[in-house]
């Protein structure tokens, strides 16, 4: 008989440790009864046991043992690459998936405002293009869910990155393709009286093909949908269910932060290509200029497509189930249970009466229609701020078109990424009941709604804008850009091309104002002999003419976009983090 380590011996249950040499002779000697020594064996294992029910000594009879696979593709298994059989490998694979993903969301969203403007866009069309993703995402979610739970979920999420690259692929398209903006030159619409007078006159469709780029824009979007949906779904219970309880917080945070981060970035590579619009023309489009901004648009597109289909292949060579899924499966079943005890050993059929069953199942669940409710409230309000705060911004503060979309990305990016990986690391460190979970998810909504009230109290003083809020000095009528002072000039209001007054009042366009003549000086458009502005202090240019108005907006001097942008960004950061805790509930 060889000698074995005391503790190796005590933590067997089929031998039985002997205190000194004496017994071990004894027992050597003597004719032990095996019925006897079956039962010493059980009786002790069970009394050294803490709680029966936790070991793994009588398996459930429905309980399928996990079968773990290699990193490779089918019968091509190499072993240096097994190094990257592992969860830690996936989510980086995960990660860098959802940044490019969340990067083409930038890119289209900001598309989609150019469009708006360049390409007349109906009613009808406003709304198809930016639902076309929920649409096709909400078209195959269920059948993704309830099919791809039964496969291999990692070649899923492949598929998907393939899905991710070809719809891309497709929204580039339009700017490889097609010229969606005319080069236009910014001409002025001086006060005048004679007829010839030229004045520049909006076209609509801009581009012959504006029914070939809303398809393959459409087509694209729709593509993003069919690849959201393996990926936020599958990916998602993947990554649960090869991580202990208590660290799914800190892997499913870090993806939802990474994917925040993507739309950062897209936001940031598209915004310095938005066209400014005619009141904030910084410099005159020529040809040359079109040509850049069209490369700028097929950088990023082009980009996200390469990246993504870069990550097809070492996705599709997880398998099923990773090395250690069995243990922490078997490991996460010890624990109590926060299943509906009518559910947790309900069977449900492989076809469509098993989903009508499943679904049946979730819809009667008051808890989780709740935690459902909490994820949609949270979507609502980021891709509402997403969508009106740079026009919010742009409008309250006066910003360029641009820098309004830049600042918005400042402060919804980070805010939210800041927001949903600190809620996942405050779970898994402090390692939260579901009730914890619960009271911290409604802390955090509290204060995210204290601060967005707060919000709502910081602005600044509303310009005067003659005709609309200024009468041209009680000479004019609320509500009418004509007064007597411009009303031989036969301005059109067709022409929006708004200019700041040397009498901080803000006209229509220069023929509004009254003004006849305008220079560049410096790269700078002036005004001058402007009939309707007979106040404020008179500045005069490098040649000795008195400047009457300079094109923009007027500046307000207003102070509290810093205290906007702190308020604001407190309430983003606040308001996400609550969106890792509803996960974990979810998925328990």
């Amino acid at each position: 008989m060889t000698e074995e380590d005391p503790g190796q011996i005590q933590d067997r249950p089929d031998k039985v440790p002997v205190k000194d040499e004496s017994e071990k002779r004894s027992v050597g000697s003597k004719k032990t009864n095996p019925f006897l020594t079956v039962t010493l064996m059980r009786f002790s294992y069970f009394r050294r046991a803490k709680n029966f029910f936790e070991t793994d000594v009588f398996p459930s009879p429905k309980q399928v043992p996990l079968v773990e696979g290699p990193f490779g593709l089918g019968s091509l298994v190499f072993t240096p690459f097994q190094r990257f059989n592992n969860i830690k490998c996936f989510v980086t694979l995960y990660c860098l998936l959802v940044l490019v993903q969340g990067m083409v969301f930038g890119l289209t969203d900001l598309s989609i405002g150019n469009f708006e403007k360049e390409l007349y866009l109906s009613r009808p069309e406003r709304y198809v293009l930016p639902l076309t993703y929920d649409i096709s995402s909400l078209s195959v979610a269920i059948l993704v869910a309830y099919c791809g739970s039964r496969g291999n979920r990692a070649r899923w999420v492949a598929v998907s990155a393939f899905l991710v690259g070809l719809g891309s692929l497709l929204l580039a398209i339009p700017y490889m393709k097609y010229e969606i903006v005319k080069p236009m030159e910014d001409v002025d619409e001086l006060c005048s009286e004679e007829e010839h007078r030229t004045v520049t006159v909006c076209e609509e469709n801009v581009s012959p093909y504006k029914s070939q780029i809303i398809s393959l824009f459409i087509a694209g979007q729709s593509f993003q949908g069919f690849a959201g949906m393996p990926i936020y779904i599958l990916g998602l219970t993947f990554i649960y269910d090869h991580v202990s309880t208590h660290s799914a917080g800190l892997y499913l945070g870090l993806g939802e932060a990474v994917q925040i981060l993507g739309y950062g970035v897209g936001y940031t590579v598209g915004a310095p290509n938005l066209k400014p619009s005619h009141n904030h023309t910084e410099e005159d489009w020529s040809n040359h200029q079109y040509k850049w901004w069209q490369i700028n648009w097929l950088v990023g597109f082009l980009g996200a497509t390469l990246l993504a289909w870069f990550l097809f292949f070492p996705l599709l060579c997880f398998p099923t189930n990773l090395p250690g899924a069995q243990k922490i499966r078997l490991r996460k079943e010890r624990k109590p249970s926060t299943v509906d005890r009518r559910l947790k050993d309900k069977e449900m059929e492989l076809h469509v009466i098993g989903l009508w069953q499943a679904l049946k199942s979730l819809i009667k669940s008051p808890l989780m229609m709740c935690y459902a409710m909490c994820k949609a409230t949270e979507s609502l309000a980021n891709i509402g701020s997403a969508e009106f705060l740079p026009k919010y911004l742009e409008n309250q503060f006066l910003l360029t078109p641009s820098l309004a979309t830049l600042l918005t990305g400042i402060i919804l990016i980070p805010g939210g990424a800041i927001g949903i990986f600190l809620g996942g690391f405050v779970v898994s460190k402090l390692k939260l009941s579901c009730r914890s979970q619960m009271r911290f998810i409604m802390a955090t909504s509290i204060i995210s709604l204290g601060l967005l009230v707060l919000v709502i109290f910081v602005k600044c003083e509303t310009v005067d804008f003659a005709g609309i809020n200024e009468d041209y000095d009680g000479l004019g009528n609320f509500g009418n850009l004509t007064a007597p002072c411009n009303e031989l000039c036969d301005c059109k209001s067709s022409v929006y091309s708004s200019v700041c007054g040397r009498d901080e009042t803000e006209y229509f366009s220069p023929c509004f104002a009254g003004c006849i003549a305008s220079k560049i000086l410096h790269n700078e458009k002036t005004y001058y002999n402007c009939s309707c502005i007979k106040e404020g202090l008179t500045n005069a240019d490098s040649q000795g003419d008195f400047i009457d108005a300079v094109p923009g907006k007027c500046n307000t001097k207003c102070f509290t976009l810093p205290l906007f942008f702190a308020f604001f960004f407190c309430a983003i950061a606040f308001s996400n983090s609550g969106n890792i805790p509803i996960t974990l509930m979810i998925l328990r």
